[in-house]
């Protein structure tokens, strides 16, 4: 298979998606949408997404699919290359409960930081570093939590590799070097976890620009 992936170079959503195109080695043709424009607003992008946003995926057949975690976890799933989604039932519990914790507890909180250190900037707004300085000590606690999972095992799913959970905390991970988000690197066990997943071929590939 191959799809179009309509985007920005610089959206760190759609890294999710082709860090797992990669792994599954799958070709995909990359289409710009002009935010400068504000092209994503426009009548014939919202047929595609409805919110207005990137990414989405558009297949030869016409399959189309938006949100990054659905296109990454449908990706997953085609191509070759190493599995990404177990299909053993306890394997996969342990997959879905990966799944949640960077969902749940490190993604709102790295994006929080990102917007103020990163896409403010953008923007031309200014960051507001009270808030980093919130965010900051939650996101200690919450990588307190991933210390513990990880002095047991490999990955937050198991000792299997590439599971795209470890993988999704790339790109807020290095958004920003001086950013709070390098926190992760202080300790022992995330050390030797984040060295691991952002030595990937993949991620390589991608993480200059989507």
């Amino acid at each position: 298979m191959s799809f179009k992936l309509y985007s920005t170079s610089f959206s760190d959503c759609t890294r999710r998606i082709t860090l797992v195109a990669k792994e599954r080695n799958i070709p995909y043709e990359f289409v710009p949408v002009d935010f400068k424009l504000s092209e994503q607003k426009t009548p014939a992008h919202l047929e595609h997404n409805p919110f207005g946003q990137v990414p989405y995926i558009q297949q030869d057949d016409g399959f189309e699919l938006y949100e990054s975690r659905a296109i990454g976890r449908y990706l997953a799933t085609q191509g070759s290359g190493p599995e990404l989604i177990p299909t053993d039932p306890i394997a996969y519990a342990k997959f879905e409960q990966a799944a949640s914790v960077e969902y749940s507890q490190f993604d709102p909180i790295a994006a929080g930081i990102a917007t103020e250190k990163v896409f403010k900037l953008r923007r031309g707004l200014e960051t507001n570093e009270e808030r980093v300085k919130e965010l900051v000590p939650l996101l200690g606690f919450k990588l307190d939590g991933y210390e513990i999972i990880l002095s047991k095992q490999k990955y937050l799913a198991g000792n299997v590799r590439t599971y795209p959970r470890d993988l999704y905390h790339l790109p807020y991970g290095t958004i920003r070097q001086d950013s709070a988000l390098v926190v992760m690197m202080l300790t022992k066990v995330c050390v030797r976890w984040w060295n691991d997943i952002s030595s990937r071929e993949s991620w390589k590939a991608v993480k200059g620009s989507a």
